[in-house]
């Protein structure tokens, strides 16, 4: 199979490739669905509507590990407990997966950088516009009972990590980076007023990691919930890092989803190379000892 050209496939697209995938290679799609704030409406709407074929991803259950309280909201899973929801899913080395939600690719962002970049799985690309841009373009719809995952399952090996993967950056790194004095620059995607430390509700501490610059992840979204153009996105991360390399960013924001977005929005633009801090600030004020911006 051809790795995909853009880390996008509009619904129009998709509804083509469903249509004529004889000889193309397996595709799953995977609904990626979630609300914070009521963790089980996700999956309550796969249940009730759905992409045909698509499975289930619960972002705490199946896109995040065990919490230590210390480790941030939503830690990567174990590489064993992902090499079995990957089985259960039936992805194989040449499966295109394809990853929705609706929510402009907040969720359904973070499932693109565990396969793509964490896992080395070069066959996967988001739902421009997501749900909502299958409802306009009139996809098919269907619905499932109970607490069914895998409509249509399919018997597959594990799939192993490729040598591409790539770790993700620790706090240790981070931390090193700020007594440093900045070896590395991090790209905080949380909005204005939690980056400043204001109307923290989901954090137990409130600010910003020092030296972080702040790009709100639904800046990368024009009116339809589509990503801008590739030109656009390339000017503004282009000004907002002021001649900065990509190789050398690091993503972060509450707890590791929403900087996936960020960082999905730059290899769009045509800056590959930067990196994901899993833990983000979730993980970072966890400890006291560590040096917080508040304002």
């Amino acid at each position: 199979m051809t790795t995909p050209a853009s880390p996008l496939i509009s619904a129009a697209e998709l509804s083509t490739r469903l249509s004529q995938n004889a000889g193309r290679g397996p595709i799953r799609i995977v609904d990626c669905r979630f609300n914070l704030a009521d963790t089980s409406a996700g999956r309550l709407a796969w249940q009730q509507g759905h992409i045909p074929g698509a499975v289930y991803a619960h972002l705490d259950q199946d896109l995040s590990g065990v919490k230590t309280g210390r480790n941030g909201r939503h830690p990567l899973p174990e590489s064993e407990a992902f090499t079995r929801t990957l089985q259960r899913w039936g992805v194989q080395t040449d499966t295109l997966v394809v990853a929705y939600d609706d929510a402009g690719g907040m969720f359904a962002a973070r499932l693109w950088w565990m396969l793509k970049h964490w896992w080395g799985h070069a066959h996967v690309v988001v739902l421009d516009g997501g749900w909502q841009a299958w409802q306009q373009a009139q996809g098919p719809v269907e619905s499932a009972t109970g607490a069914e995952s895998s409509p249509n399952p399919i018997a597959a090996g594990p799939l192993p990590r490729s040598a591409d993967a790539c770790e993700p950056v620790t706090c240790a790194d981070v931390l090193a980076s700020v007594q440093a004095g900045g070896s590395m620059q991090l790209i905080d995607a949380r909005a204005a007023d939690r980056f400043q430390g204001q109307n923290e509700t989901l954090d137990p501490v409130g600010g910003h990691i020092p030296g972080a610059l702040n790009r709100f992840f639904k800046q990368n979204l024009n009116e339809s919930g589509c990503f801008k153009p590739a030109d656009t996105l390339r000017e503004e991360f282009t000004a907002l890092l002021g001649g900065l390399g990509a190789d050398s960013v690091v993503h972060q924001c509450g707890s590791g989803v929403t900087a996936c977005h960020n960082l999905l929005a730059m290899e769009l633009a045509g800056l590959p190379g930067s990196r994901l801090y899993a833990g983000s600030w979730s993980e970072w004020c966890a400890d006291p000892a560590r040096p917080m911006v508040c304002g």
